[in-house]
């Protein structure tokens, strides 16, 4: 079946089967690889996009939900104010350690700081909740976030 999809301001037709997750059409047909594969039922957070500006795990959302949405993933998230806040900050914090989760992490945040620009600790650990790092970067990614926050 086709469908027509808003991914980072541009538009485009993908003939997949209706219950495709939205992570299969981006890496596999768009080429976008940025978004990772995790664990494929929405627990890790590393599949993270935004749908309408809210944080989703596109592992689990198919794509027959999307209809006429805008999807914004890691790839233009820096031409998002909140995007780019966040991506300075993690560069200034040294966030990253083996990157796989970072894209997911980003994305989280930014939904978080574009919706909440003023965050608490609580705020951060709910928004960022979903998202596994392995590496366990959780106090630099909290103090980036918040870093991001604090910027203009």
């Amino acid at each position: 079946m086709a469908f027509s999809i808003a991914v980072n301001g541009k538009s485009h037709s993908v003939d997949v089967d209706s219950d495709t997750p939205l992570l299969w059409v981006l890496r596999d047909l768009l080429g976008m690889t940025g978004t990772k594969f995790g664990c494929g039922l929405g627990l890790c957070g590393a599949c993270t996009v935004h749908i309408d500006g809210v944080a989703t795990r596109s592992c689990v959302t198919p794509v027959d939900s999307i209809g006429a949405s805008e999807i914004v993933t890691i790839e233009s998230i820096g031409s998002t104010l909140a995007g780019a806040k966040i991506q300075k900050a993690w560069l200034d914090r040294e966030v990253v350690q083996c990157g796989y989760c970072q894209s997911g992490q980003i994305m989280s945040a930014a939904g978080l700081l574009a919706t909440n620009p003023n965050p608490t600790d609580a705020d951060i650990d709910n928004a960022m909740s979903g998202n596994i790092c392995r590496c366990g970067t959780y106090a630099r990614i909290r103090e980036a976030i918040k870093q991001a926050a604090a910027s203009k």
